[in-house]
C-alpha cells in the first residue's frame, strides 16, 4: 500500500506540472476536463490491473494493454514536466529578486506569467511521443520488417557459398491478437525462399497452450532443408505459478510436441550436418544460457559433440550474453551465432545502416543486428512478437534473411 501511495503520489507530481502547459494555452472547462478525465482512466485501470499483482499468476492480454496505455500517458507528461519544471528554474529565481527588490508594489504577484511559447512547445515535442507509442501499439508491433545481411567467410564450404538463412526469434505467441497479421508474417517467411529456417527460441510466454491457436498457420513454414529451433527462456515456465513440478515437465513437453508438430527440429543441446555435395556445415544448438539471474541450461561442450574443430560451424543461442560470456572465447570457433531475446526492448530510434539506439544497450552489450568478435558473427534478432508492453516503437518486428559468401568481403 505504501509504495502505491508513493507512485500516486510522485504521478500527481509530474501530472500538476504537466497540466500547467496546457492551463497556460486555454482556460476553457471543455479542454481541461478530458485531460484529467484520461488521465483518471488510464491510471484507474492501470492500479485496477496492477494492484496486488503477481506476475507468477500469468501475464494477460488486460494487463499488457494496461501497462500500454500507462506508458503512453507517462512519457509526454514527464516531456511536459520537465519543460515546465525547465522554465520555473528561470522564473523562480526571478520572482525572489522581484519580492526583495519591488516589494509592495509588485502587489504579491512575485512570478511572471507563464509563456504560452513555452507552453506551445512543450505540448508539441510531447506529442511526438504519445503519437508513436499509440502507433506501436495499433500497428508498430505487426510491421514486420525483412533485414538482409551477406557475410563473408574464407573457410565456408564451397558447397554452400550463396546459401540462404532465415532467422526469426521470439515469438511470444501468447501476445498475439491478430491472427492475419501473424499469418502475413509467415507468408512473409516463406517469400524469403530461404535454404533454412532457424528459430531461437521464446516461442511462447509462459505456456505451451499459448501457441495452439497458431499451430496451423507456423506450420506453413517451409524450406529445403529443414526448420530448426532452441528454446528461450520463457519456454521453461518459469515465470508462472505451477500446482506442481509434474504439471510444469509437462507444459515444456508439450511445448516440444507443437514445435515437432510445427515442423521444427528442436535441438536441446545437440547438433545436425546440413550436407551439399560432399561438403558439410555443423548447425549447434543450445539449451537458453543467460547472464545474471536467467536460466543456465545451456551446455555448449555436449552441443558440439561429433562437430570437429574445421567444421564450419552455426550457433544457435537464445541469449547474446552466452556469446558474450561463453562462446567468444570457447577454443571452438563459432564461425556465426544466431540469438535474439533482447526485442531491441521494443522501443528505440533507428535509420538502417546509419543510427540505431535503443535503451536496452545500457543491458546488452550486443542488442540488435550483427556484431563480430574475432572473427566470428553474431545476429541478434529484434524479435517477432512483443512482450508485455503491446507495441513497438521504432525497433520493428524482424525477419532475418542472411545470406552465406565464400571468401572476403573485399574480394
Amino acid at each position: 500500500m505504501i509504495r502505491w501511495t508513493i507512485f500516486l503520489l510522485f504521478f500527481l507530481i509530474i501530472d500538476i506540472y504537466a497540466f500547467q502547459s496546457l492551463k497556460t494555452l486555454s482556460k476553457n472547462p471543455w479542454v481541461q476536463g478530458p485531460y484529467w478525465l484520461l488521465t483518471f482512466l488510464v491510471i484507474g485501470n492501470f492500479v485496477i490491473h496492477y494492484y496486488g499483482f503477481n506476475r507468477r499468476d500469468g501475464f494477460s492480454h488486460a494487463h499488457s494493454y494496461a501497462f500500454g496505455f500507462f506508458i503512453a500517458l507517462l512519457i509526454p507528461k514527464m516531456i511536459l514536466f520537465i519543460i515546465m519544471f525547465g522554465e520555473d528554474v528561470f522564473r523562480v529565481p526571478q520572482a525572489i529578486f522581484r519580492y526583495f527588490t519591488e516589494g509592495e508594489t509588485a502587489k504579491g504577484n512575485y512570478f511572471a506569467s507563464r509563456r504560452q511559447f513555452i507552453s506551445k512547445l512543450a505540448m508539441g515535442i510531447a506529442a511526438i511521443p504519445f503519437g508513436a507509442i499509440i502507433y506501436g501499439i495499433y500497428k508498430g508491433k505487426y510491421n514486420y520488417k525483412v533485414f538482409e545481411y551477406t557475410l563473408h567467410f574464407e573457410d565456408l564450404p564451397l558447397a554452400f557459398d550463396g546459401y540462404q538463412i532465415t532467422q526469426i526469434s521470439d515469438i511470444h505467441s501468447g501476445s498475439f491478437d491478430n491472427m492475419d497479421k501473424v499469418a502475413y508474417a509467415v507468408d512473409l517467411i516463406n517469400e524469403q525462399h530461404s535454404d533454412a529456417i532457424l528459430f531461437t527460441g521464446d516461442m511462447v510466454n509462459n505456456k505451451a497452450e499459448e501457441m495452439k491457436p497458431y499451430i496451423d498457420i507456423f506450420s506453413r513454414l517451409q524450406a529445403k532443408d529443414g526448420l530448426y529451433s532452441v528454446l528461450g527462456n520463457h519456454d521453461y515456465g518459469d515465470y508462472i505459478h505451477w500446482d506442481s513440478e509434474e504439471a510444469k515437465t509437462k507444459n515444456l513437453e508439450y511445448l516440444k510436441a507443437i514445435q515437432k508438430e510445427i515442423g521444427f527440429d528442436l535441438l536441446l543441446n545437440e547438433n545436425r550436418f546440413l550436407e551439399r555435395q560432399g561438403e558439410r556445415i555443423a548447425l549447434i544448438g543450445v539449451e537458453n544460457w543467460g547472464a545474471g539471474g536467467f536460466k543456465k541450461a545451456g551446455d555448449l561442450k555436449k552441443a558440439v559433440r561429433s562437430v570437429e574443430k574445421n567444421d564450419f560451424k552455426i550457433l544457435m543461442s537464445h541469449d547474446p550474453s552466452h556469446w558474450e560470456k561463453e562462446v567468444i572465447n570457447d577454443n571452438n570457433h563459432f564461425h556465426l551465432t544466431l540469438s535474439g531475446h533482447t526485442h531491441g526492448m521494443q522501443f528505440g530510434i533507428e535509420i538502417p545502416g546509419w543510427f540505431k539506439w535503443s535503451p536496452v544497450k545500457w543491458r546488452y552489450k550486443y542488442w540488435a543486428g550483427i556484431y563480430e568478435e574475432l572473427g566470428q558473427y553474431i545476429n541478434v534478432n529484434r524479435g517477432f512478437g512483443y512482450l508485455a508492453f503491446p507495441g513497438r516503437v521504432g525497433i520493428w518486428p524482424e525477419i532475418t534473411v542472411i545470406k552465406l559468401k565464400k571468401g572476403t568481403a573485399n574480394a
